[in-house]
């Protein structure tokens, strides 16, 4: 097994919460969600979302997890930094609002521009590429997820498939790329 990474994990949905327990089992993990009622049902061992085996894992589980709203204790000192806010779609403007996940990343890159950022949000095309020109870091993955609503660890740990999205001429996205698919494996 690869050594423990310090993860941080921005959206405790149904994808960022499986996410977050899942890499919790053999890495430090932080949770970070802006709604205050979201983190302490996490750190009581609640789940926030409906999905049992979400639920069975908080309560059963030794994990190494702590949920916070404080972006700096979480992002401070991350290896990775997994993006798993929502992006609705606008029908107005026939668009994903990324608004979310520009702001994590934004505030990522400012407290710790070395720490590996994962997209799990769903994103536009060309978006990652956007991402890592604007902010000139080599080091922006998307993973997408396959999640079902209600069986989202259950995916997560029995996977169908892990994609790591990258740029194949950069050796240090493609080091990252294979350390994080190897997380998720574990």
């Amino acid at each position: 097994m690869e050594k423990q990474m310090k993860i941080a994990v921005a959206g405790m949905g149904y994808v960022g919460l499986s996410n977050a327990v899942l890499l919790s089992q053999y890495n430090p993990v932080y949770a970070v969600d802006i709604l205050p009622e979201r983190v302490d049902e996490i750190n009581r061992r609640q789940s926030p979302v409906a999905d049992s085996e979400l639920e069975s894992y908080l309560k059963e589980k030794s994990l190494n997890l702590l949920a916070t709203t404080d972006a700096e204790e979480a992002y401070g000192n991350a290896d990775f930094v997994i993006i798993a806010t929502p992006t609705d779609y606008d029908t107005e403007q026939s668009r994903f609002d990324t608004s979310s996940v520009e702001m994590v990343i934004d505030t990522v890159m400012r407290m710790n521009p070395r720490a590996c950022i994962v997209l799990k949000s769903t994103v536009p095309l060309g978006f990652t590429d956007e991402m890592q020109a604007r902010y000139r870091t080599g080091c922006i993955l998307f993973s997408p997820e396959f999640l079902r609503e209600g069986r989202a660890l259950h995916d997560n740990l029995y996977p169908s498939r892990i994609i790591v999205g990258l740029d194949t001429c950069n050796p240090v996205q493609q080091e990252k790329a294979r350390i994080f698919a190897g997380l998720l494996k574990a």
